[in-house]
């Protein structure tokens, strides 16, 4: 039987990148209300703002293809679909460190009632989803001339 040498600063160490991956994957990704996050290998980042005539969401999708990109809208939820596949073109043994994730991933986002469903428009570009959701046009008050007699 051989002597094997204990290093406590390797298994702390160790402890210590367990410890950083629970928290990025667990606290790190802030949950917008009304926002359901469904198991996936990851989680895209998004972007959600608002201007006078649109809400735009904009989502990270590096290295992802139009074609790996899924958007719905239906019952007033946005669903975001993908999958970010792992590179083939490096033998995994070779592999020293794998720290991009990859995997499928869903996202689902309630919309408010002033969304018009039917016009939502999505643009792909630079690995950056944009998603236009136009509101609807506010009823302008109607001014009604009063005659006087």
């Amino acid at each position: 039987m051989s002597l094997v040498r204990w290093e406590p600063f390797k298994d702390l160490l160790s402890i210590q990148e367990r410890m950083n991956r629970l928290f990025e994957d667990n606290f790190f990704r802030t949950r917008g209300l009304g926002e359901e996050l469904t198991k996936g290998t990851w989680t895209p980042a998004v972007d959600i703002y608002e201007t006078q005539q649109d809400i735009v969401l904009k989502a990270e999708l590096p290295g992802l293809d139009q074609t790996d990109i899924s958007v719905e809208v239906r019952d007033n939820t946005l669903t975001l679909k993908g999958e970010k596949k792992f590179e083939k073109e490096v033998k995994e043994e070779n592999y020293h460190r794998v720290e991009r994730s990859y995997g499928t991933f869903q996202r689902m986002f309630t919309l408010p009632d002033i969304v018009q469903q039917d016009k939502v428009t999505a643009k792909f570009k630079d690995g950056v989803l944009e998603i236009i959701l136009p509101k609807e046009e506010k009823t302008k008050p109607k001014l009604i001339k009063v005659d006087v007699e």
